[in-house]
């Protein structure tokens, strides 16, 4: 349900084709909301079809890339998404279920998956920071929606910075690292 509102977004940052729009999600959105090419073209489709958005008017070229802007029904769509009420969705992390079955079986060869695992988070971690040095250099005193935008950076700082402690700790308990 949320990629149609990603792209919508996305589209009201900023008008711009499916090529355009894979690149961005590479960039950002897909930090939260990962899509892949296929899925954004289908999505677009459907957006197109439901009359949400529409292609910008542009001479036919060979190889021209369509580019697509949000239709008013499309911009009253997020807004009623934005505000609508939605329960936070269960974890379903793969690795809680490895270390319940390593409770049961064992837990020989785990640690090495669990520092690889940290090594991971970490560079999601410093990419936030460069990322947020980069783009967020005084963030209390930017407008609103540069401050809703790092506020969304700063989730992933925190919950990059939990992983890394909380493997930390369950390498500790493994008498590791």
């Amino acid at each position: 349900m949320s990629l149609p509102h990603a792209i919508l977004t996305a589209l009201l940052e900023k008008p711009s084709s499916g090529l355009e729009l894979t690149r961005r999600f590479d960039k950002s959105i897909g930090f939260f909301w990962p899509a892949t090419h296929q899925q954004i073209y289908r999505e677009l489709g459907r957006l197109e079809e439901a009359a949400l958005i529409r292609a910008l008017p542009g001479p036919p070229a060979r190889g021209r890339r369509r580019e697509y802007e949000v239709l008013d029904a499309g911009r009253a769509a997020l807004r009623d998404w934005v505000a609508a009420s939605e329960d936070p969705r269960p974890v379903r992390e793969p690795l809680m279920l490895r270390l319940r079955a390593a409770a049961v079986v064992g837990s020989e060869g785990l640690a090495e998956e669990l520092r690889r695992h940290r090594q991971l988070h970490a560079e999601r971690l410093a990419a936030y920071r460069d990322i947020e040095a980069r783009d967020f250099p005084d963030p209390a005193g930017a407008p609103e929606g540069v401050r809703l935008q790092h506020a969304i950076l700063a989730a992933g700082i925190g919950m990059e910075e939990f992983w890394i402690g909380w493997l930390t700790g369950v390498l500790g308990t493994l008498g590791e690292d």
